[in-house]
């Protein structure tokens, strides 16, 4: 009997200095993702801790370190809390659209203003429409732009406020990348509100699971995720749901005004390999 598809040949980028933790050198393990069964490939390599950018699966094989853990929420049993509840009552009358993977003007713009305020000099800071083409239209699964706009008038859209890149899989939605306003006079919250919505839309669609990509314990910046319960992470021994006191101690390292993107490392992984 033969294999569904070919077992992938696994490569590993150069050591670069660490995005999250000061002072770390991070390290990935990638492979390619294409043919006929690259979508089976990427659920599979999905469930052991792998992320996609672009056509690569990839996850972090640092040497000393082991501080990303891949972390999904348990859509069906979620539960928001009270400033949870609060902000999707906020953005109720947004429109939301699942776009094919084909990218606008519109939308490019979008992405800049979040990166000029939100990034500025970081890795995406410099990426041009081709870029940004590339990011979203190089996919060989299954995968959505989800647009999120003020409500339409006199027939016309609305002004686009927010998108999130996202995969649907078998088992979940995977949030590859947001971004939205964060101008003068942009609505508050919109990053969490992107995730609740996720969230909602998984479990109506009966998929178990919402994919946040990487908890970086240790990283303020990434302690926002654990705001999402019950959440499970991967360890050594599978996935497991998170105690309470792995939700305190993540939320005790979190400011009070962190921002709450969703991180790519497209380019700086394409780069490094």
């Amino acid at each position: 009997m033969s294999a569904p598809f070919r077992f992938p040949k696994f490569f590993v980028t150069n050591p670069s200095p660490c995005p999250y933790l000061p002072g770390k050198v991070e390290r990935k393990v990638f492979t390619e993702l294409s043919g006929r069964h690259a979508g089976e490939l990427n659920e599979a390599l999905g469930r052991i801790g792998f992320r996609r950018s672009q056509s690569v699966a990839y996850r972090p094989s640092c040497i000393e370190c082991s501080a990303c853990v891949s972390v999904r929420v348990l859509a069906a049993e979620f539960t928001p809390n009270a400033t949870q509840r609060k902000m999707m009552r906020k953005h109720a009358d947004l429109e939301v659209t699942a776009c094919k993977p084909w990218t606008t003007q519109e939308q490019y713009e979008l992405l800049q203003r979040y990166l000029e305020i939100r990034h500025p000099g970081g890795g995406m800071a410099e990426m041009d429409e081709s870029d940004f083409a590339d990011m979203v239209e190089q996919t060989p699964v299954r995968t959505y732009l989800v647009e999120y706009r003020e409500p339409s008038k006199n027939g016309k859209p609305g002004k686009l406020v927010g998108a999130c890149l996202s995969d649907q899989q078998g088992d979940g939605l995977s949030m590859i990348y947001s971004f939205f306003d964060v101008g003068p006079g942009s609505r508050k919250g919109l990053g969490t509100y992107i995730i609740l919505d996720h969230i909602i839309r998984a479990s109506r669609a009966g998929l178990p699971y919402v994919y946040l990509g990487y908890w970086v314990e240790g990283s303020p910046r990434m302690a926002y995720k654990t705001r999402f319960r019950p959440l499970e992470r991967l360890g050594r021994d599978g996935w497991r749901r998170m105690d309470e006191a792995e939700h305190e101690a993540a939320a005790n390292a979190l400011p009070e005004q962190l921002s709450l993107p969703i991180r790519g490392e497209r380019k700086r992984l394409l780069i490094n390999a």
